[in-house]
């Protein structure tokens, strides 16, 4: 499973979804701008208040540059 906490007006938000897309994998995406509770969900999960912030089976990935290093290693179909 595959979580994705982001805003409206974000790149690396929208290049993250497009990297989950481009691969044919399914997210959930959860906006923090519409929704201070999944904001304070968010801040206590990741302990960061920038967004993305990426989840992948319960476990945190970080932000986009994170989630992109994780693809350059070939790393991410072990979290999947």
């Amino acid at each position: 499973m595959i979580e994705i906490y982001t805003t409206q007006l974000c790149p690396y938000c929208d290049q993250a979804k497009a990297l989950f897309k481009d691969k044919g994998l399914a997210y959930t995406e959860i906006r923090v701008d519409t929704d201070a509770e999944k904001m304070t969900e968010m801040l206590e999960r990741s302990q960061r208040r920038t967004v993305p912030q990426i989840f992948i089976n319960n476990h945190h990935v970080g932000g986009f540059d994170d989630l992109k290093q994780l693809v350059e290693a070939n790393r991410l179909d072990d979290l999947l």
